[in-house]
């Protein structure tokens, strides 16, 4: 089976590199060092790289060693500041094609024939640690798209969770002050389970949506693969006829919407904190391809004020069960970046970089936002040409009068840097809307000057509400976890107790759960007018395959060679990956003879490393083994993965008197079509919820 596996991770690199000219961006590409000569950043060869130049043997390093001198000053400055949200990010490439033309939409070149294949880049990273963090945090996650269209860039800047903490960007500084480590001690890192987060909470209640979200599943995804994008704010629609429509993005992930489970994702962050960018790597480097569909939600403009909630306000969803998404394509994504500092650190991203077809809506914190993006850009790449460094440069050519400034890498050529001018006949020249030059929509506005927010986006719990009736109950068990966490973690008893009286507005027998736990007292009864729910919220919902999914072999020698080879063979057959877990790295002997190598320990790689567990044992398994093997299956289920044993595996699990052994367990005396269909089956699942532990 691993033979397999580096066979298919060899075929698939010759395959990029084969296709990379055709199917990809090569201005990306760049020759690596293999079988070259040592130069300088001139291009001088130099016969030495070890030694600085001295002044004899035990002498000085002397000032006139301009390699050492190069070499020392490109280390010392080789680092740049790191972003102040979704600091730790990962990417890869792909690419974008539709299903069926949105001209009836949009007149965005790149939405109208399914013909073409649009190349992007995509960037998903944590929200509030630092690079250096952790991959597993409780924690939004965002979903950054570039679209390289012959039209220009268009970056499409999503989140998985399809709300924000706040309805006007000029709050945008407060709130991310205070999820941040706390300024006097910078503890705690990578969290929001501190005073300073829940004390703006409890003052800034437009907030309650989110949290709501923030406390569910929705922020441990069990992989960058398996979670939803949102484009969160309304943007618009404009066809050729300037026809508008209001628009809500979704990234829908084809393996479904899954989550790890809170004990798994704290371990993990020990054990592995590059979990899900090593998840993305690993699965594109085996040939897998990571796939998106892109859906709208579409309003038209005379239904704006037609809902119970203001459609430009980002606290608020649109229910797909009201407005439903409209999926138009797919996102294919099939290549690892070449090199991290290069292509996903530099990559800069920008809700205001659109194409004719797409346009802003008046939601005010994406009018705030427009400002933002640009304007961090500036410091953390060095001035105002970050859009020529490679992974930003578009693949349409530019023309326009901006010239110099740090890093300039464009050398324009004559002496004319003006608009309008005469001496190069007016060029470069403005184009005409009919002719495919941007134009904003035309929109009449009208109103006095005011800092204020409109009626409309004063509701902050009824969505809130719409969300927790929405949970199946293992979902809302996990709320009630996740605030009893956050919030014990909180050390003023008097935000503790502003933060419980805060959600009976949403929910009060919630809020009266987790007030429990926290010994705050019982707040007053709400009147709950919500009755509504949305099943598109609910990851009980979502689609469940096994496709790409991890299962743990856990073998010792004296294994039966029969049963394990037909379960790895179907597991293989549908999709999902087999690794071998031992004592040792190396072969495994069967009872037959036959060897299988472990590429995975007990101590190297948990039961939190995979997505399922088959154990066959082994009649040569020492006591050690046995313990090992006995901790494996048990991990797994606490945090509800499908098992599978056969064996001394049956022996092991039997042993432990588990509460639940019926849901999600399979245990045979042999392996048959039976046993792995059912194993395939609950692979699918994902994870078995409602199993009772111990």
């Amino acid at each position: 089976m691993a033979e397999k596996v580096d066979e298919k991770i060899n075929d698939n690199r010759k395959k990029i590199d084969e296709n990379s000219k055709n199917e990809q961006l090569e201005n990306f590409r760049s020759t690596d060092n293999e079988n070259k000569e040592l130069t300088t950043n001139q291009g001088l060869k130099m016969a030495e790289d070890e030694f600085s130049l001295t002044a004899g043997e035990r002498g000085p390093t002397l000032i006139e060693d301009f390699h050492f001198r190069e070499k020392m000053t490109h280390f010392d400055h080789e680092r740049i500041p790191e972003r102040v949200v979704h600091a730790r990010g990962f990417a890869a490439h792909g690419h974008f094609k539709l299903y069926e033309s949105m001209k009836p939409y949009t007149k965005a070149k790149f939405l109208q024939d399914p013909k073409v294949k649009t190349p992007v880049f995509v960037r998903f990273s944590t929200v509030v640690g630092q690079r250096g963090s952790k991959d597993t945090p409780r924690d939004a996650r965002g979903f950054a798209t570039k679209f390289y269209t012959e039209e220009g860039n268009y970056d499409l800047v999503a989140n998985n969770i399809p709300v924000f903490f706040i309805q006007d960007g000029i709050k945008f500084p407060d709130v991310v002050h205070a999820i941040k480590p706390e300024p006097h001690n910078e503890i705690p890192q990578a969290t929001a389970a501190h005073d300073t987060f829940w004390d703006w909470v409890s003052q800034n209640q437009e907030t309650a949506h989110m949290i709501m979200w923030l406390m569910s599943d929705r922020a441990i995804p069990r992989s960058f693969r398996m979670m939803e994008g949102f484009g969160v704010h309304a943007f618009r629609f404009v066809n050729e006829e300037g026809k508008a429509h209001f628009v809500k993005f979704h990234w829908k992930p084809v393996l479904g919407t899954h989550s790890l489970a809170w004990d798994e994702a704290e371990k993990l962050g020990g054990k592995d904190p590059d979990f899900n960018r090593r998840d993305l790597w690993d699965t594109i480097d085996m040939g897998n391809d990571v796939e998106f569909e892109l859906g709208v939600q579409i309003i038209e403009e005379k239904d704006e004020f037609a809902f119970d909630f203001d459609i430009l306000d980002s606290t608020k969803i649109w229910p797909e069960e009201d407005v439903p998404v409209k999926l138009f394509g797919k996102m294919t994504l099939n290549r690892n970046v070449d090199n991290f500092f290069a292509e996903t650190e530099q990559a800069a991203f920008h809700p205001g970089n659109v194409v004719p077809g797409i346009d802003f809506s008046n939601d005010p914190l994406l009018q705030t936002r427009l400002f933002s993006y640009t304007d961090t850009q500036l410091l953390r790449l060095g001035g105002p040409n970050f859009h020529e460094i490679p992974i930003n440069r578009p693949v349409c050519p530019f023309f326009n009068h901006q010239r110099d400034g740090f890093h300039r890498q464009t050398i324009n050529k004559g002496k004319v840097a003006h608009h309008k001018n005469a001496m190069a006949n007016n060029s470069p020249q403005p184009v005409s809307e009919e002719n495919g030059g941007y134009a904003h929509y035309q929109e009449k506005v009208e109103g006095r000057k005011v800092r204020a927010r409109s009626e409309s986006f004063k509701d902050h719990f009824s969505q809130a509400t719409l969300f927790w009736n929405s949970m199946s109950e293992p979902e809302k068990q996990h709320i009630l976890k996740a605030f009893r966490f956050e919030l014990g973690k909180v050390k003023d008893k008097d935000i503790q107790q502003k933060i419980v009286d805060m959600f009976a507005n949403v929910d009060t027998e919630m809020a009266t759960e987790f007030g429990k736990t926290l010994n705050c007292t019982t707040p007053e009864p709400k009147k709950q007018t919500i009755t509504k729910s949305s099943p598109a919220l609910s990851q009980e919902n979502t689609p469940k395959k096994p496709n790409t999914r991890k299962a743990a072999i856990v073998l010792a020698d004296g294994f039966n060679g029969d049963d394990v080879k037909t379960t790895v063979e179907a597991l293989h057959t549908a999709g999902v990956t087999a690794a071998v877990v031992s004592d040792k790295l190396g072969p495994i002997k069967a009872a037959d003879g036959r060897e299988i190598e472990a590429k995975h320990t007990f101590l190297t790689d948990g039961s939190i490393a995979f997505d399922a567990v088959y154990v066959d044992g082994g009649a040569n398994a020492d006591k050690k083994f046995e313990e090992d093997a006995k901790m494996f299956i048990k991990e797994a289920y606490t945090h509800y993965k499908p098992i599978a044993v056969t064996n001394e595996g049956k022996q092991w699990l039997d042993s432990q008197q588990f509460a639940d052994p019926n849901t999600g367990i399979m245990s045979s005396e042999s392996v048959n079509n039976e046993f792995t269909t059912q194993f395939v089956d609950a692979i699918a699942n994902h994870r078995f919820w409602t199993r009772q532990l111990v």
